[in-house]
């Protein structure tokens, strides 16, 4: 089982969270297929040197090709997020991105409901 999240990985999460979403949102929806991405959670490990960035895609149809391309921009995003923290942490955490699949599962709640 896993052990909490230290009070420091939680701050820090949350401030990776905001930064990744700044910076996700100000390359715009057209990089992105003209989906829109939402970062919707970050954990990060221990030691500091791991962050899994949980996103959500709408539409979700586009999941696919737009979790495609934040895969093959990793170093960018990386590379971006390390200028904008270099004060705060020592080294700048790997991004690992995964989808974030609530918004379907509630969406899909949501019409079992009215069936």
């Amino acid at each position: 089982m896993d052990k909490p999240a230290s009070t420091r990985q939680l701050k820090v999460a949350r401030e990776l969270q905001r930064d990744l979403a700044e910076i996700i949102r100000s390359k715009g929806m057209a990089v992105f297929s003209g989906s829109m991405v939402t970062v919707s959670e970050v954990r990060i490990s221990p030691d500091l040197s791991i962050a899994k960035v949980y996103v959500s895609i709408f539409p979700s149809a586009k999941a696919g090709e737009v979790m495609q391309i934040l895969e093959e921009n990793k170093k960018v995003f990386r590379g971006e997020l390390g200028r904008r923290i270099a004060s705060q942490l020592r080294i700048v955490p790997e991004l690992d991105f995964y989808l974030d699949s609530t918004l379907d599962y509630a969406e899909h709640i949501d019409e079992l409901l009215k069936k």
